[in-house]
């Protein structure tokens, strides 16, 4: 996170009255911010770190309907976000891909099969599907998958879910919603809100410079996710405010574990699940965790608990054993679950609940709990018939059909988008184009512009990264340092050292006093 170190906000206008003020930059606040936009509210949104800097970073990173949900009884979750998967793969199809998992199975295993086919069956025929193929049987004495795995999984079910680059969502939701209009202020913390005249009062302070602006809305949205219950604590002095249970989620990267292009869902002794999945080409992403957290979430870190029961997990599985000698890199996050008193943290609802005060002479304020990246523009459209309720209508639900930048291409035109990049700019090599396109789209060629070589793209940071790219994330997408660039807005801070990093931070710093 960029604590202190933030960047100053650009272009706020004179006029600081607003129809909607947003407070949180991940995925919900975001998603709120670029649905209203394009329905014609004026929006400003504050978030006080980078976007995405928290859980909408540190997810598993699935578009998925949440198959083990379906035991908890959570079938309108389970069904809406079925009915987005496709939805938003043609958003953004770019950043959004198909991916087949992979369920071994054994006799005497956690869940009869009787159990998982239903599962199964009712994953493929409740939620729309049109375009992901269907679930099918696997042979694991014949079919690849089993290479990797031990020789007692001799049947498997395979099915279809989806896998997003998540703190890339985030950003193009606000980069669309700035692009529609809304003042979008990055590393700006919301000092405090109150209510005068009908309107809020909305002070924010500046965590690069420590200068503060005031603003007024006729309505607030507090999606501070983790920070929702602080918000309201600190910022509304509501010091009874207790909606949030926080449950932290981990995830390792080790070396690629197998090179089948699908996915693992392993099934644990306890009852829990975890994935393995192909990550940025070279790796294998592993994880998740659930457990209860009490600290500041801004601390969170993976534990030595959670990283030994990641691996004996996937080790039960795996003929090599995974070893924490073997991680590469690890991150965690804190899930912010509404608080339905269930007894365990996995049990927990991951449903949104949206809960509106005020009103009748009041300004109204919306507060956002839980949610999950899949369902975001649903609990964006339900956000909005809430403000619609409170201050009025100014426009009609528009985000279904809707392109997030860079991808306005069909939904099965990935390779096609490489093919006509690479025959543009001839001199990039095959995993660069690939990159390029997985994070910009169709708005790969307008960074790289009239290029003819890579020493038109400037100064090199490692890997594949050039002072283009990073210009482009620096003026378009909020970046202004380079855990920003590495970790957010690409997943190249797994391939460079620490001197590149240096360098880059360097750089970063350099042109921010330019524009200072």
């Amino acid at each position: 996170m960029c604590d202190a170190k933030c960047g100053g906000r650009q272009g706020v206008p004179a006029e600081d009255q607003f129809d909607i003020f947003v407070i949180g930059g991940g995925i919900n606040g975001c998603g709120i911010a670029r649905d209203a936009a394009g329905r014609g509210y004026s929006v400003a949104l504050a978030e006080m770190n980078d976007f995405a800097s928290g859980t909408s970073s540190a997810a598993t990173k699935l578009i998925h309907g949440g198959l083990r949900y379906l035991e908890h009884y959570e079938f309108r979750l389970v069904r809406e976000s079925l009915m987005e998967r496709e939805v938003l793969w043609a958003m953004a199809p770019h950043i959004i891909w198909p991916m087949r998992f992979v369920l071994p199975f054994h006799k005497g295993g956690v869940r009869p099969a009787w159990l998982i086919r239903l599962g199964l069956f009712l994953y493929d025929h409740i939620g729309g599907r049109k375009l992901l193929p269907a679930t099918k049987t696997l042979d694991m004495r014949r079919d690849p998958a089993a290479k990797p795995l031990k020789s007692l999984f001799t049947k498997a079910f395979e099915y279809s879910d989806g896998w997003v680059d998540d703190a890339r969502m985030v950003v193009l939701n606000a980069r669309d919603a700035a692009d529609r209009g809304a003042l979008i202020l990055s590393c700006s913390r919301v000092t405090s809100a109150r209510r005068e005249a009908g309107l809020w009062h909305i002070d924010v302070e500046d965590r690069a410079t420590g200068a503060g602006s005031s603003f007024k809305a006729r309505m607030l949205v507090n999606a501070a996710g983790p920070w929702v219950d602080v918000v309201l604590s600190d910022v509304f002095s509501n010091n009874s405010a207790h909606n949030v249970r926080l449950v932290q989620g981990s995830h390792i990267i080790v070396r690629r574990k197998f090179d089948d292009p699908r996915a693992y869902f392993f099934q644990n002794p306890d009852g829990r699940i975890i994935f393995a999945i192909p990550y940025e080409t070279d790796f294998t992403l592993i994880g998740t965790t659930d457990r209860d957290y009490n600290g500041d979430p801004h601390e969170v870190r993976i534990t030595d608990a959670e990283t030994d029961y990641l691996c004996k997990a996937a080790s039960e599985y795996f003929k090599e054993p995974v070893a924490p000698s073997d991680i590469v890199w690890t991150y965690s996050g804190v899930r912010p679950l509404f608080d339905d008193g269930a007894s365990k943290a996995q049990e927990a609802t991951r449903d949104y609940v949206l809960k509106v005060e005020g009103g009748k002479g009041d300004a109204p304020l919306l507060n956002i709990f839980g949610g999950k990246l899949t369902t975001y523009r649903r609990l964006g459209e339900h956000a909005l018939e809430k403000i619609i309720e409170m201050i009025g209508t100014k426009g009609a639900p528009w985000t279904a059909g809707s392109s997030l930048p860079g991808g306005d291409f069909p939904a099965t035109g990935y390779d096609a988008q490489v093919s006509a990049l690479k025959d543009r700019y001839s001199f990039l090599g095959d995993r660069h184009a690939r990159r390029l396109v997985r994070l910009y789209g169709t708005l790969a060629a307008r960074m790289l512009g009239e290029a003819k070589a890579l020493s038109d793209l400037g100064r090199h940071f490692g890997a594949d990264l050039y002072e283009v790219e990073v210009n482009w994330l620096m003026n378009r997408e909020w970046a202004r340092y380079a855990e920003d660039v590495l970790w957010r807005r690409t997943k190249l801070g797994l391939k460079v050292g620490p001197a590149e990093v240096a360098g880059l931070e360097e750089y970063m710093r350099e042109k921010m006093r330019e524009v200072a």
